[in-house]
């Protein structure tokens, strides 16, 4: 029998961690119910960074998390992305020092890609969701209807669809077929 949740984990948290629990595995250093106070977060960080094949840092301020896990992922030998940003903006600044010391810039999820050596070329024609989506803009929802699938799933093979840049994402979670 596994061990109760966290009592200090969200309540929103816990189908996923049920789910995580029944198809995955839960890696922590700290005990389960071990509260999520800041002192932690490098210990989980660590453990992020050592499993992903990279890390890469959207906004950081110079002092931020965000760097901590950086540095661990390239100690671990990992690759390191960062996203630059306004030079006026001091949310960038951590950004713009990571890319200083030999971080990758991440413009684009193809840059994440090339960076990672993960070949996207995948025929259109492979994803049935494809052609569900038409030509012109489609929600989320609409695909729902279309498709007879979960949100969920839709979610996930977009986003595949998106790395592979055959699909653009656009505000409203609304989806524009590029191909």
């Amino acid at each position: 029998m596994p061990p109760p949740l966290p009592s200090s984990a969200p309540a929103s948290n816990k189908a996923l961690t049920l789910a995580i629990r029944a198809r995955g595995v839960v890696i922590s250093e700290l005990a389960l119910g071990a509260p999520g106070i800041a002192h932690h977060f490098p210990r989980r960080n660590r453990i992020i960074a050592g499993l992903a094949q990279g890390v890469l840092v959207v906004e950081a301020a110079l002092r931020s998390g965000s760097l901590i896990t950086a540095r661990l992922a390239a100690e671990a030998g990992r690759e390191v992305f960062a996203v630059p940003g306004s030079i006026h903006s001091p949310m960038a600044r951590g950004c713009h020092r990571l890319i200083k010391e030999g971080a990758k810039l991440a413009e684009a999820a193809a840059d994440l890609l090339a960076g990672l050596n993960v070949a996207t070329q995948r025929a259109p024609a492979d994803y049935p969701l494809h052609a569900a989506m038409g030509h012109d803009p489609v929600d989320l929802d609409a695909l729902a209807a279309r498709t007879g699938r979960d949100a969920r799933s839709l979610t996930a093979e977009l986003l595949e669809l998106e790395l592979a840049q055959d699909v653009e994402r656009l505000p409203g979670n609304r989806y524009q077929r590029l191909r």
